[in-house]
């Protein structure tokens, strides 16, 4: 994966090393003690569970708020202080490495309706040593309410490889189908009877023979072309994000052709004016903040919309109950409609319609849906077009089981929030997998913000394996 988390870790992996920026002065007492006593020794070589013991903030990584805290001491208060570390290049530290991704570098970011204005403040999306405020400022832009577009967002990510010299790294255009380990020895034959599994373990883990991974896909070239290629590595990184596969309903008709499952859909149609201001309300299934954004978008384009979720309006676990209103008025605004413009009562806002606590029953032919509310009452609406919009799932088909063995119950899918990947909290190594790590959202980090606590995690593993001049 070549997302936030994949270019974080090839910075890391390429020689550049964090060490604590002498005088600097952290506001936190006991982190500011324990950094003082090696100064000379980078974090990397440090013991990360000692530094991130105590600290406390909006992740449950230790690791992640270890790291968030060292670039951005005060953030969370409001606070602008410098980061309290210094980057030196030491090239003699660099750890040959490849980044496997489908698109450009920055992942799912380039996939995302570039005019979309992050969750995050701005200043929250920047990879080590390279602010995005500085970079935004270069474009002669300021950031709208401190936070930032996600087409900025994607040319930033795109520039740090290009400004940090890591493209030598990256393979963009490919596709991975398969990790697996495989026997030292099937290097050099390449039989495919190696590669048969001979063990009880998914993973063929013949203990005397099996080191490394083999790693098998296809680049896609500029042809059109698929071009296969197999690599062999003694680690891999999984950083694909959870973007990939969107979840579905699973209910009758879902699989017709007015039923799609991304934003980008939407988008589609009022470009090439298939949707308009005159047309049937476009059905918005889901109570989330990208459900959130395509009402946005629809009332920007005039578009009736009706909106479905199963959860009450109160309900402190929907996501804009917990948003601060200052910060984010256009959710706050959708979160307003929602709860005054129910179809039982008709409110201020035109062409929207809410219906809290309704399920989606069946999508028929002519383009007719049918809804049931908690009381078991079916309503029939005619749409112009479906959009379920209830959350995504990482797609780990290049695993033996999908991953599932990986997970934190281990016979339930991957799921970023419900059941990350288990990993070690201060390497990030799969716990069910020596080699294997997991980093992001499959490991439950699901802001950028976070992530990077992960690659600094691996990063400080993987220099330990190697043993490259530790101090």
């Amino acid at each position: 994966g070549n997302g936030p988390s994949g270019i974080c870790l090839s910075y890391l992996l390429s020689g550049y090393i964090p060490y604590f920026k002498r005088h600097s002065l952290h506001p936190h007492p006991i982190l500011q003690r324990k950094l003082e006593e090696a100064p000379e020794v980078s974090i990397l070589d440090q013991d990360l569970e000692y530094l991130s013991e105590g600290l406390e903030g909006r992740s449950n990584s230790p690791v992640a708020l270890l790291f968030d805290t060292l670039q951005r001491p005060d953030t969370d208060f409001g606070g602008t202080a410098e980061s309290v570390l210094t980057w030196w290049q030491e090239p003699d530290r660099a750890i040959p490495h490849l980044v496997l991704g489908r698109n450009a570098p920055g992942g799912a970011w380039h996939s995302i309706e570039g005019s979309m204005v992050t969750l995050s403040r701005g200043e929250w999306m920047g990879l080590p040593d390279l602010p995005f405020k500085e970079w935004l400022k270069q474009k002669r832009r300021g950031l709208r309410n401190n936070r930032a577009t996600a087409e900025d967002i994607a040319q930033y990510y795109q520039y740090y490889v290009m400004k940090k010299g890591l493209q030598k790294n990256f393979r963009c255009g490919t596709v991975v189908t398969s990790v697996r380990k495989v026997g030292a020895e099937s290097i050099s034959n390449h039989t495919q009877k190696d590669l048969q599994e001979d063990s009880d373990s998914l993973w063929n883990s013949n203990e005397q023979s099996t080191k490394v991974f083999q790693v098998d896909g296809f680049f896609k070239t500029v042809k059109g072309d698929k071009e296969p290629f197999s690599i062999y590595a003694e680690n891999v990184v999984l950083a694909t994000g959870t973007y990939d596969s969107p979840t579905w309903l699973g209910v009758k008709g879902e699989n017709l052709s007015y039923v799609h499952h991304q934003l980008s859909a939407l988008e589609e149609a009022v470009k090439n004016n298939s949707i308009g201001i005159m047309s049937d309300p476009v059905l918005i299934v889901g109570a989330g903040l990208t459900a959130a954004d395509a009402i946005l978008f629809a009332q920007h384009c005039n578009i009736p919309v009706i909106h479905v979720f199963r959860r009450r309006v109160s309900d402190p676990g929907l996501i804009f109950n917990q948003l601060p209103k200052m910060m984010y008025p256009e959710y706050h605004k959708v979160h307003q409609m929602m709860k005054e413009q129910t179809a039982a009562c008709a409110g201020p806002y035109e062409r929207y319609v809410s219906l809290p606590e309704h399920n989606v029953l069946s999508f028929g032919k002519g383009k007719k849906c049918i809804f049931q509310d908690k009381n078991g009452c079916q309503k029939a609406y005619k749409i112009s077009m479906a959009l379920v919009l209830t959350g995504s799932n990482p797609n780990l088909s290049f695993l033996p089981n999908n991953g599932i063995d990986l997970a934190m119950v281990s016979d339930q899918p991957v799921n970023p929030k419900r059941n990350p990947i288990d990993v070690d909290p201060f390497t990030y190594e799969c716990t069910q997998e020596k080699g294997l790590y997991a980093l992001g959202p499959l490991a439950g980090d699901n802001f950028v913000r976070f992530v990077q606590g992960g690659a600094l995690a691996v990063a400080s593993s993987l220099l330990k394996k190697e043993n490259k001049n530790p101090p």
